[in-house]
């Protein structure tokens, strides 16, 4: 278990890649930056259209008290909202794959791929407890973060944590939307994120921050131990050399 931390320094990186911070998602400076960028195939929703979807799942919220956020991706290592606890946990019904074209982490001519949540199998993650009294806050800081391009849906399964059912909430894909990519062979999804890079950084980076992020929390995945490999035998071939891993 731990409490939240968040990195602290600019959220403009020196290779000029941009990371999202909770201060940046507090004061709309995210939404501008991502508004600013006029990607082809990527748009960010109106403010009101994030609120309203904000609304609606949390009428569909089960109960009340404090709220479970499931992570699977880049969540694990940049959460941006408060939390006052962790567990590992697991979430029957989907599985983690990367099903998401990105222009973010790539460019309209080499896109690059992020992770969601598609259906069948089962995925193993972080639960974050919000506690109920900092739920509004943090949960549109939440919202700002997944829900400004409506790629994700949000939805309220359980998922297994210490041999107990928690109600979570967890994102998505949305299968109805255009970057949706179906799930293809291992290798095609390692030569895109082999050197795909755009605004928020590189897909090698991407990878490599779930994989060490589980690794961290004790949690395995073959499937992204293979396709870790297949890209470094991608960057080897073409003679690029090691470099640190950068956490955005």
């Amino acid at each position: 278990m731990e409490k939240s931390r968040h990195p602290s320094g600019d959220r403009k990186q020196d290779d000029g890649t941009f990371r999202i911070t909770r201060d940046g998602l507090r004061d709309g400076s995210v939404l501008a930056k991502a508004r600013s960028l006029n990607i082809p195939g990527f748009t960010v929703l109106p403010d009101r259209e994030i609120e309203a979807s904000l609304e609606a799942a949390l009428a569909k919220r089960p109960g009340r008290g404090d709220v479970w956020v499931f992570g699977y991706g880049s969540l694990m290592w940049n959460p941006a909202f408060e939390y006052a606890e962790t567990r590992r946990a697991v979430l029957v019904g989907w599985h983690r794959s990367f099903c998401l074209t990105s222009f973010v982490r790539g460019t309209p001519k080499k896109p690059g791929l992020m992770l969601g949540l598609d259906e069948g199998g089962q995925c193993e993650g972080i639960a974050f407890r919000i506690p109920e009294e900092q739920l509004q806050e943090e949960l549109r800081i939440l919202w700002v973060r997944e829900m400004l391009t409506g790629v994700y849906q949000a939805h309220w399964p359980s998922v297994q944590a210490d041999g107990t059912d928690l109600p979570a909430l967890a994102f998505v894909v949305n299968r109805g939307d255009d970057r949706y990519w179906k799930p293809q062979d291992e290798g095609a999804v390692a030569d895109r994120l082999a050197f795909a890079a755009g605004p928020l950084g590189s897909c090698w980076d991407y990878l490599r921050n779930t994989r060490a992020s589980l690794e961290r929390m004790g949690i395995s995945d073959p499937g992204l131990d293979r396709l870790h490999k297949l890209v470094e035998d991608r960057h080897a071939a073409q003679g690029e050399p090691a470099r640190p891993l950068k956490t955005r």
